[in-house]
């Protein structure tokens, strides 16, 4: 496997660590639909709503928040993927759109979730 992809799985395998550390349920992960891949699918306990995450990563120098990868394009897509997943699962709760955004600084993540991140965009 190249290195990118381990370095993804990496991220993605973080993501989930701080998303069940914060009492989220992991219903899916790498979820996908025509062109969209979900990366992590999670229910928030607390509030019982479905929260469809998109991860971003980053090394320590990059010259770009990882978060600025999600583009309007890609925020389209995962809206028709979740449309679909809510639809084929039966599932009736709210939904929102987060981002977990990593930076890898040697051998630790720096970590930021940004809840109803799309919200942001509009």
């Amino acid at each position: 496997m190249a290195t990118h992809n381990d370095f993804g799985k990496e991220a993605e395998n973080q993501a989930v660590k701080f998303l069940e550390a914060k009492g989220y349920q992991i219903l899916d992960r790498n979820w996908v639909f025509q062109k969209a891949e979900i990366d992590i699918i999670a229910q928030d306990l607390s509030s019982n709503e479905l929260i469809i995450v998109e991860v971003k990563a980053r090394k320590e120098h990059s010259l770009t928040n990882p978060e600025d990868a999600v583009t309007k394009s890609k925020r389209n897509l995962l809206v028709k993927a979740a449309n679909e997943y809510l639809i084929s699962k039966d599932i009736q709760l709210e939904t929102r759109f987060d981002i977990i955004s990593l930076v890898k600084k040697q051998d630790s993540w720096k970590i930021e979730h940004i809840p109803n991140a799309f919200l942001s965009f509009e």
